[in-house]
Formats: C-alpha cells, sequence, structure tokens
C-alpha cells in the first residue's frame, strides 16, 4: 500500500514538471508566432495591427483553445471539503490522509459563485495563470529600465515642464474623473439590483481610476518612431507615458492604503493627508534610490579600468541597475519607479563612461529584454480572458470604463494643453493635443496593476474590465493611429536631430554652441541644465 501511494505521489509530480514545460512551450510558440508575424507586417508595411495586438490575438486563440479543447480533470480535483474548525485562509495547510501528511501552499481565495468554474480542466488549474508577482519583479522592469535608458534626453528635456504637468497634474486628474464617473455607474448599478451597497465602495471606485489612468501607447509610439513623427509630438506622449506609469503605480498604493475609519464613503482629513504623505515620500524615496545606484554605476565605471573589460563592464551595469529595483521593494518602496529613473540616470552619465562595446550590448540588450518581455504580456492578456477562472463580466460597468477613460483622458489633455501654452513660446498644437487624446491607450501596466489583487468581487469585476478597455484602446485607437495621422496632418518623416539644430539656428545667431541649449528650452530645463553642467558632469 505505501509502495502504491509513493508511486502515485511520484507520478503526481511528474505530471506537473511536464504540465510546467507544456505552459513554457506554448508561451514559445505564441512569441515565435509574434515574431513571425512581425516580420511579416514590417516587410508589407502593415501598421492597421501592431505586434502587441496580434500578440494579445495569438494568446486569445490559445486561451480559447486550452480552455474549450483540453481534457477535463478527475471529479476528485474539483470537490470543495469543509474545514469548520478553521477560521481564517491559513499560507500553509498540512493535511493528514491515511497517515500521509501533505503540505499545501494558499494560492487565491475563490468566490463561491466561480465554484464551479474550476471543475475546468488540468491546465487551468494549473499555473496558467501567473502569479502577479511575476509580473512586477521579471517582466515589468526591463521595459520600465529601458524607456528611461532610450530617453532621448535633449527633447525630453526641452519639455520637461509640460512632461511633468501631463504625467504628475494629469494622472491625477484622470484617477478623479474616471472614479467620479464610475461612482455614479456603481450607484446605477446598485439601484437597478446588480451590486450590493456594501460591494463597492468609493476608494474602490478611486482605485480602479488610478489603475486605468496608467497610459501604456507602445502602439503609437511604434508607428510615430517608424514614421519619425514631429519629435515634439513623440516626445510629449513618450515621456507622458515614461513618467505616467510610475506615478499610477505610486498613487494606486497610496489609494489602497486609504482607510477611513467610519464610514469608507466618508472624506476622511486624517487618512487623505496620510495616503498623500505615503505618495510624496514612497516617490521621493523610489527616485533617490534608483538615481544612487546609477551615480555608483557611474563613478565606478568612470575611475576605473572596466571599459577594458566589456563583458564585466556590462555585467556590472546590468546588476547595479537590477539591484536598484531590489533594494527599493526590499526598502518598501516602489521598484518600478527606482528602476524608471535609474534608467534614466545611467543614460546620462553612465552611458558617456562606457566602452563601445558595453554601449552596443547594454542597448541591444534591453531593448531585447523590453521587447521579449513587452510581447510575453500581451500574449497572456489575450490567454487570460479564457484562462482566468474569476471573471465577473458586467456590461454596465464595462460601458461605464469605456466612458470614464476617454471622458478623464480629454479633462486631462485639453485643459493642461490650454495652460501650458500659456506659457510656453512652443505651442501645443490643437492637432498635437488631438492626437495625444487619441492616443491614450490602455496596456501593461493596467493590467499588472489590475491581477495584483483579484481575491474580492470588486477587484474580480475591475480586472476583467481593464482586460477589455486594453483590447478596445490597442485594437481600436492603435490600429486608427496611421489614419489620424493623416487625418490630422500631422508631420511624418522629420529626422530629430536635423530638426533640433533648425530650431536652435533660428533662436540664437552668435556663440551658437554656447548658447544652443539655453535659447531652445523652457525655463524649468535652463536651471537643470546650468547646474548639471556646472556641477554634476
Amino acid at each position: 500500500m505505501e509502495k502504491l501511494k509513493e508511486y502515485v505521489s511520484v507520478k503526481d509530480e511528474d505530471h506537473f514538471y511536464h504540465q510546467g514545460a507544456v505552459e513554457l512551450l506554448i508561451f514559445n510558440f505564441l512569441l515565435i508566432l509574434t515574431i513571425l508575424t512581425i516580420w511579416l507586417f514590417k516587410n508589407h508595411r502593415f501598421r492597421f495591427l501592431h505586434e502587441t495586438g496580434g500578440a494579445m490575438l495569438y494568446g486569445l486563440v490559445m486561451g480559447l483553445i486550452i480552455r474549450y479543447v483540453t481534457k477535463s480533470p478527475d471529479v476528485e480535483s474539483g470537490t470543495v471539503y469543509e474545514c469548520e474548525k478553521l477560521k481564517s485562509g491559513p499560507s500553509t495547510l498540512l493535511i493528514n490522509i491515511t497517515n500521509q501528511v501533505y503540505e499545501y501552499q494558499y494560492k487565491r481565495e475563490i468566490s463561491h459563485h466561480n465554484v464551479n468554474g474550476h471543475q475546468g480542466n488540468t491546465m487551468l488549474q494549473k499555473q496558467m495563470t501567473f502569479d502577479p508577482s511575476i509580473f512586477f519583479n521579471i517582466l515589468l522592469p526591463p521595459i520600465i529600465f529601458h524607456a528611461g535608458y532610450s530617453l532621448k534626453k535633449r527633447h525630453f528635456f526641452r519639455n520637461l515642464g509640460s512632461i511633468l504637468t501631463y504625467a504628475f497634474l494629469g494622472t491625477a486628474i484622470s484617477c478623479i474623473v474616471i472614479g467620479l464617473i464610475m461612482y455614479g455607474f456603481v450607484k446605477a448599478m446598485v439601484h437597478i439590483g446588480q451590486l450590493k451597497q456594501w460591494e463597492f465602495h468609493f476608494t474602490d471606485c478611486l482605485f480602479f481610476g488610478s489603475l486605468m489612468s496608467a497610459t501604456d501607447p507602445v502602439t503609437v509610439l511604434a508607428i510615430f518612431h517608424e514614421l519619425n513623427v514631429d519629435t515634439d509630438l513623440y516626445t510629449l506622449l513618450f515621456g507622458e507615458s515614461v513618467l505616467n506609469d510610475a506615478v499610477a503605480i505610486v498613487l494606486t498604493h497610496s489609494i489602497s492604503i486609504y482607510s477611513p475609519k467610519e464610514n469608507p464613503n466618508a472624506f476622511d482629513a486624517a487618512a487623505f493627508f496620510q495616503s498623500v504623505g505615503n505618495f510624496l515620500g514612497i516617490f521621493a524615496g523610489s527616485f533617490a534610490m534608483g538615481s544612487s545606484y546609477a551615480v555608483v554605476t557611474a563613478l565606478l565605471t568612470k575611475f576605473t579600468k572596466l571599459c577594458e573589460f566589456p563583458m564585466l563592464e556590462t555585467g556590472l551595469f546590468f546588476l547595479l541597475s537590477w539591484s536598484a529595483f531590489l533594494s527599493a521593494e526590499a526598502a518598501g518602496l516602489t521598484g518600478i519607479v527606482a528602476v524608471l529613473f535609474c534608467g534614466v540616470t545611467q543614460a546620462h552619465y553612465t552611458y558617456n563612461n562606457l566602452s563601445a562595446d558595453s554601449k552596443m550590448r547594454t542597448k541591444q540588450l534591453f531593448e531585447f529584454m523590453n521587447f521579449l518581455a513587452e510581447n510575453v504580456i500581451f500574449c497572456y492578456m489575450g490567454l487570460a480572458l479564457f484562462t482566468f477562472q474569476n471573471h465577473i463580466f458586467n456590461p454596465l460597468f464595462i460601458f461605464g470604463a469605456l466612458v470614464a477613460v476617454f471622458v478623464a483622458r480629454a479633462s486631462n489633455i485639453y485643459p493642461l494643453s490650454f495652460l501650458l501654452n500659456l506659457g510656453r513660446k512652443q505651442k501645443i498644437p490643437r492637432t498635437f493635443q488631438h492626437m495625444m487624446m487619441f492616443s491614450g491607450l490602455r496596456g501593461a501596466i493596467a493590467f499588472a496593476l489590475a491581477i495584483r489583487d483579484t481575491d474580492s468581487q470588486p477587484k474580480q469585476m475591475m480586472f476583467t474590465t481593464a482586460l477589455l478597455v486594453v483590447f478596445f484602446t490597442v485594437w481600436v485607437c492603435g490600429g486608427g493611429t496611421t489614419p489620424m495621422l493623416t487625418w490630422l496632418q500631422i508631420r511624418v518623416g522629420v529626422d530629430p536631430d536635423e530638426d533640433l539644430k533648425a530650431r536652435a539656428a533660428s533662436q540664437s545667431a552668435p556663440n551658437l554652441d554656447k548658447n544652443t541649449t539655453k535659447a531652445e528650452s523652457a525655463w524649468l530645463f535652463r536651471i537643470w541644465y546650468g547646474f548639471d553642467h556646472n556641477k554634476l558632469e
């Protein structure tokens, strides 16, 4: 009997490892298909569906196959057993079955109305649903670091004031507007009996607003880059999306810890200021952490002879950049914010100290990691529509989210652009504003924030809705980018360096080399440039 138990145990363990290999093979084939599709699209100059949209489509098809084609498990694996003596869900559970003790670990809470959904098939019950920590600890850091490391400094800092306004003030406006609109839809859902009064609070709506404020116009930016769209438009949109992700992540965390002592729907000044202080503290601490690691890397590469050993130099660069993320997470800060500013600072200070080989290797390494991680996430989004077991589809909530996202984007872009134009020499044209409004796609960050917590029914509804909003914006708005550029008559085929020189030449006369930067930039950049050029470099 003991030998039989041991045989069954080994057989189950082997099956588990084989299942894991199958799951990895699925993602491998999805990425291969995505790469071949990208080549096909680029070869035929097909811009209606971007590579991320194609990755989502392949994931969607694979999820459909996994859910409805693969075989069902044993009935025993879907049976619910009562444990009346347990008052809470322990992280580890030891179960004695016929004098054989088994250890089980907590995975997630399952709502009663979804219990029957867990009697689907074996692949769905295993690890086809990623641990959310994989997104934040493995997939997102290279994407965010690459965004900071590939930043075009001159164009970014020329528009620094506008980018900071859109990223900080604009994200806050989007969060509040989405939260208010969704609260109205939630009240309507309570009125018609689709929700209970106590299930969805105003803080939940604000939480949804914060995660949906994270824009990810990767599709639009890729088309912009390919067509060489006007440099200022590209920089404004890219800069906003980079900083906006960091702001949205910290804002989501701050709202999640906002807890009024009495009524959850009432305003509590003490809890509000605590959340604001938490936001500022985490953001500032993460910024300092990431920048510090980059400065250390810059000093090591400048005052040592590591450049004689490019492999060691590249390895040190990578590990110190990764350490910025890990240190911030270990200190209770936000690693994503830390690694973003680490990337920006590395590009500004460390990059010039690297050897020619290391410059090429670091650029290619992080570009490749960004490409791979981004496509894995978008493939998984397609899979998640069918493999995630706790979806809650509510048409009214989904419709409200789509309305709220576009209203919030308009409330962000148009008023802030008007205010910024009052102080800008180079005005933001109305056509740029329309394009920025249209380009407010949702993507990897919104998805990762939504999947991070799906324990309660409101959070499950938010995740399902966020996923559908990502599908809609990537396919519809991303696919309409090229026609929109044509309709708005926005410049394409612009050489960024030539454009910069032409503007500098028109604004400065003698002492061109010395005064170019000061003549072309905003007052905020002039202050920073003077300090950086005279004190730091």
